[in-house]
């Protein structure tokens, strides 16, 4: 088993199905289980894991926000122009409406996190190979 991969698989909250409806708007293997999508609550609730070196596009949230509570494993965020920050359980992270921004695990460990999202994302491009490799 990789680093991680049995406390983000045997979480909180289940892992979900592999996310195929968002795989053109990531590199490498996610899962997703939606927990709150209500249509008279205007924000939706996911648990979403990533298998290491996965993660999303770039993209920026309109109208909106996303708040990312940190469950399991370890993580890259990073907002462009900025510095990209290593995540951990615990850790909170709050992106405000139309930041660039994108996240996703680290390259030897599984990683979660509860996403809190309103607004209209727009997805922009994949972080690049070289970029993410930069990463320690």
């Amino acid at each position: 088993m990789n680093k991680n991969e049995n406390d983000v698989k045997n979480g909180l909250f289940n892992i979900g199905e592999l996310n195929l409806a968002f795989k053109d708007y990531f590199v490498g293997e996610s899962y997703h289980n939606s927990l709150v999508k209500d249509p008279d609550v205007n924000v939706t609730v996911s648990n979403v894991s990533f298998e290491p070196g996965s993660r999303n596009n770039w993209h920026i949230h309109h109208n909106g926000y996303q708040i990312l509570l940190v469950t399991g494993g370890e993580g890259w965020y990073q907002e462009a122009g900025k510095e990209a920050k290593r995540l951990h359980p615990g850790d909170i992270v709050v992106t405000h409406d139309g930041i660039k921004h994108w996240h996703g695990a680290t390259k030897d460990s599984w990683f979660s996190h509860i996403a809190i999202t309103a607004g209209t994302p727009e997805w922009l491009e994949p972080v690049s190979d070289l970029e993410y490799q930069k990463l320690n």
